[in-house]
């Protein structure tokens, strides 16, 4: 059953049908070849209670809540005004990218649209002040993938789902790990750009008042992200119930900064409806894939296979790591993980590792999908806002912060409280 999936997978990938249908697909197939039941007799019920599911809810709000912030200008804003703090150290306008991205996650929740939103504001300028092309779009491309790590994120959300895991812990967890990877980043760039300056083009220094004034724009994210956090920590609001109050404030946000109008919430709203129909249909289509997975005894097989090769825990783990790493060469993250999550997770589970930290660890690699080649979205986006130059210069720019990436998850198997000791210390 193992090989069967395998091959159909890639196989129905290669014909680029769109991975919601796949997942219906080989659905159909395990139902058909390998379990003595009818379980397709159950798939309206199945579609039904997935799509039912109020913790899904979440998602439109949190997508509709970046839509808002890229459509008002507040995201324009908050570079801006990073841009002003950061851009005396080597690599300048760099960090400014590194750092927009940050703040930009924490109330977007979507990779794309925050790799999307700095690439859009920040290209203009490197040309116009002699940034290397390759370092500048690496960087963007790489911030951009904080948007699913650094809470509140979509793909973590579908992992809660599907794992039936809190989400609020998965929140948590994925603070100091986010965190620490935006560091990582500006850490990089710095060291790059400190042994060769001509990458990092002009470094420019503001006053201080001009620094302090600068933080009055960054006020709406602080506050959006506080407000959508604090009120799930605090136990006032499920993550769904947050979602909208954030959606809620990011409104009265961009009316206060003039960013309201007709165009404004249509642009809104008609992209909320294509990216949120595009993600429950790969949910509903997992959702169906599980099922006949479970119902076919795939986990009993796994289990067997790997019991036969007599491998450890950690081997079990590294086995893990190198197979998300070289499926997310071929497949999109969320893909990649509605896919994996019903077959991988049972066995990582079973041989005692926390599935919170397990979930933060997926998300590093499938992070790393985001900036490899050939299928790395973010690259596209990237190379997409630039309007000019090779796809190879945004590849070869990405190449410093998937090595970051690495490192991040050799840190989180030898020290798996970093993103346990949260969840532990608020529990």
């Amino acid at each position: 059953m193992i090989g069967a999936l395998s091959v159909g997978l890639l196989g129905l990938l290669c014909l680029s049908i769109p991975v919601g249908i796949v997942l219906f697909l080989l659905g159909l197939g395990v139902d058909a070849f390998f379990s003595p039941f009818p379980l397709i007799k159950g798939l309206g019920n199945l579609v039904w209670s997935t799509s039912n599911n109020a913790t899904l809810i979440a998602i439109p709000f949190f997508v509709l809540l970046g839509e808002i912030l890229v459509r008002s200008g507040i995201a324009a804003r908050t570079y801006d005004a990073l841009d002003k703090w950061v851009s005396w150290l080597p690599g300048g306008l760099v960090h400014a990218n590194i750092a927009t991205a940050a703040m930009f996650s924490a109330t977007s929740g979507s990779s794309v649209a925050t790799a999307a939103t700095v690439a859009t504001v920040a290209m203009p300028q490197a040309e116009k002040l002699g940034y290397d092309q390759r370092l500048f779009s690496g960087a963007i491309a790489a911030g951009g993938t904080l948007g699913i790590m650094i809470p509140p994120s979509i793909n973590l959300i579908v992992y809660g789902f599907l794992t039936q895991t809190s989400i609020p812990r998965l929140f948590l967890a994925g603070l100091v790990p986010g965190l620490a990877l935006a560091a990582g980043f500006m850490l990089v760039t710095l060291i790059l750009c400190a042994l060769k300056p001509s990458l990092g083009g002009t470094r420019r220094l503001f006053s201080l008042l001009e620094r302090m004034r600068a933080l009055l724009q960054l006020v709406p994210i602080l506050l959006l992200f506080t407000m959508i956090i604090g009120t799930i920590y605090k136990g006032w609001a499920t993550p769904t119930e947050a979602a909208a109050v954030g959606v809620a404030g990011a409104i009265v946000i961009a009316a206060v900064f003039g960013g309201v109008s007709i165009a404004m919430f249509r642009d809104s709203l008609l992209g909320t409806i294509k990216i949120t129909s595009m993600i429950m249909l790969v949910i509903i289509g997992a959702s169906f894939l599980n099922f006949t997975l479970a119902s076919a005894g795939l986990g009993r097989e796994l289990q067997s296979f790997l019991g036969d090769m007599g491998l450890t825990p950690f081997m079990t783990i590294m086995v893990v790591v190198g197979i998300y790493i070289v499926l997310g060469f071929f497949i999109e993250t969320l893909s990649l993980m509605v896919v994996t999550i019903p077959i991988i997770v049972p066995l990582v589970v079973a041989q005692g590792y926390d599935p919170i930290w397990f979930g933060i660890l997926m998300i590093v690699l499938v992070e790393m999908a985001l900036i490899t080649p050939p299928v790395g979205l973010n690259l596209y986006v990237v190379q997409g806002a630039r309007k000019s130059g090779n796809m190879s210069d945004v590849m070869v720019g990405a190449i410093p912060y998937v090595l970051t990436m690495l490192l991040m998850v050799a840190a989180l198997i030898a020290f798996p409280q970093i993103a346990l000791m949260l969840p532990d210390l608020l529990q």
